[in-house]
């Protein structure tokens, strides 16, 4: 890794116990750490949570980055999956005392909408928006939410594990198994296996006794992916994966992918399913847009799922398995609040292989 570039910090006043280190989108690619107020005691029905693990994704890259779609103002605090530890409890709070490790679920949701109230959380009818994308989000030390968006970590689990519930392992939870449905005995193909998500999918594959291919940007990333538990790694930068997966699965195809590329990618997974196969995207970081062959869509009677975010019961659960030692978080870098410019820039240029973390 490269010396981390620093975030120049901007001079406060001195500490007076109501204030605290936040670092903040002040423009496109714009970044200043700054003092700012620390939150009140927190209302009836919310927790103040000492933040302690923010683990960086390309929801920060773009926000960082201005993307058009984000409607917010700025400064906007960044950070979009985090962790923490309770320092006090709101008087209607039950199920929650200081002292709890928490992670932080990724959404400001109404909580009163059929589908909060159906445990349906990424189908708010009322979304706020994003933490760290449209509203400020956890890049900071301290910060109150509603106390039914802390998901509580089982017991002796380490906040930089409760960290990568939010995003990183409750999406991949949402997306195998409430979607895809993925079972023991099929085959599976994870794209880009070096990433914060692509990691976690293979390990929750096979915990659940599928065959993993994936495929990955280098050599180097190859070592670690097998090292990670994939059956198969492909280097997508030395041959074409679909002829690979082809070839890897007797010409019959894999039963689900595991999108979240996009137009890169796009054609080659669809020529790598099976018939009756299922491929699930909940991202496209190489564009928007992508050709699709129809007449193979029917023909093969495939079947694709969007899907976006996670249930607060997707985080619960990603955190048992990490407690039960079926999967574990994949660090490449940990770094503190004044690197984070340096963060997003590694983590832009897909120079990773797991996830970086910011350290409170």
């Amino acid at each position: 890794m490269k010396p981390a570039q620093r975030i120049a910090k901007v001079t406060a006043n001195p500490a007076t116990g109501a204030k605290m280190r936040a670092v903040q989108v002040t423009r496109e690619r714009g970044l200043k750490l700054e003092d700012v107020a620390r939150p009140a005691d927190p209302a009836a029905d919310e927790v103040q949570v000492r933040v302690a693990c923010v683990a960086l994704n390309h929801i920060d890259v773009w926000g960082w980055r201005g993307m058009a779609f984000a409607n917010r103002q700025l400064p906007i605090t960044a950070g979009a999956e985090a962790s923490g530890v309770i320092v006090k409890t709101g008087s209607d709070v039950t199920g929650l005392t200081a002292g709890d490790v928490v992670a932080m679920y990724g959404a400001l949701t109404c909580g009163t909408c059929p589908a909060c109230r159906d445990g349906r959380d990424n189908f708010c009818d009322v979304l706020s928006g994003m933490y760290g994308f449209h509203i400020d989000g956890f890049l900071c030390e301290y910060v109150n939410v509603p106390a039914r968006l802390a998901v509580k970590a089982p017991a002796g689990l380490q906040p930089i594990a409760a960290a990568m519930a939010p995003i990183t392992f409750g999406t991949v939870e949402h997306m195998l198994f409430d979607n895809a449905k993925l079972k023991a005995g099929e085959t599976i193909l994870v794209h880009a296996g070096g990433s914060g998500i692509g990691s976690a999918a293979i390990q929750l594959a096979k915990a659940v006794g599928a065959t993993v291919i994936t495929t990955v940007g280098s050599d180097e990333k190859v070592a670690k992916a097998t090292a990670l538990g994939a059956d198969h790694v492909i280097n997508y930068n030395t041959e074409r994966f679909e002829g690979r997966v082809r070839k890897l699965t007797g010409r019959r195809g894999v039963d689900v992918v595991f999108e979240h590329v996009g137009p890169k990618t796009w054609a080659g997974s669809i020529l790598s399913m099976a018939r009756g196969g299922r491929l699930v995207t909940c991202g496209s970081t190489t564009g928007i847009k992508a050709d699709m062959n129809l007449n193979l869509l029917y023909q093969q009677q495939l079947k694709l799922f969007g899907s976006f975010g996670c249930t607060r019961k997707n985080m619960a659960d990603a955190m048992t398995k990490i407690a039960a030692g079926q999967a574990h978080p994949v660090i490449d870098t940990r770094i503190t609040l004044d690197q984070l410019d340096e963060g997003l820039r590694r983590l832009e240029g897909r120079d990773v292989f797991g996830k970086i973390v910011v350290e409170l």
